[in-house]
């Protein structure tokens, strides 16, 4: 009788993936880089064990949404100081200092929560610009686009 094959952890392979954002649907690149940093797209996927490859995200800027979230999703946070409760908009947070936040905070919420998540999540490198430090690891291109075609839709507005 055959057993289900469970991985250790030293005997993982971690494969690099580069994609380009630009034009992509956030909630659709989140999904398949979800995916990918959890190892769900291996056969050999182990739930407990840290399986996914590293992902890397250029263009994280020109990233594109549906819909009206542009101007109606709202951000609140807090400043720790009383009365200190702060909203922003998406297009706010795409234009401010940290763009690529954006994306790694729509991956890291697809991800089940705990310690695992956190292993995981290091597996990501996210970056605003087309430049990344990555080319010692020949990363593979993925072509997201060529996945399926809602995952360029077009955005009504510009951002």
């Amino acid at each position: 009788m055959k057993t289900t094959l469970s991985l250790k952890p030293a005997e993982v392979t971690k494969n690099w993936i580069l994609i380009d954002a630009e034009g992509l649907v956030l909630g659709r690149l989140a999904t398949i880089v979800a995916q990918r940093l959890r190892g769900k797209h291996k056969p050999q996927f182990t739930p407990h064990v840290d399986c996914g490859d590293h992902v890397v995200i250029v263009n994280a800027e020109k990233i594109k949404l549906t819909g009206n979230k542009v101007g109606q999703k709202l951000f609140h946070y807090h400043t720790g100081y009383p009365g200190g409760i702060k909203t922003r908009t998406i297009s706010q947070r795409l234009e401010g200092k940290n763009p690529s936040e954006v994306v790694e905070k729509a991956i890291e919420r697809m991800i089940t929560r705990g310690p695992l998540q956190r292993a995981q999540m290091r597996n990501l490198h996210v970056y605003a610009g087309p430049a990344h430090p990555h080319d010692g690891q020949a990363p593979v291109k993925l072509d997201v686009a060529a996945l399926n075609r809602k995952n360029t839709a077009i955005a009504k507005s510009g951002v």
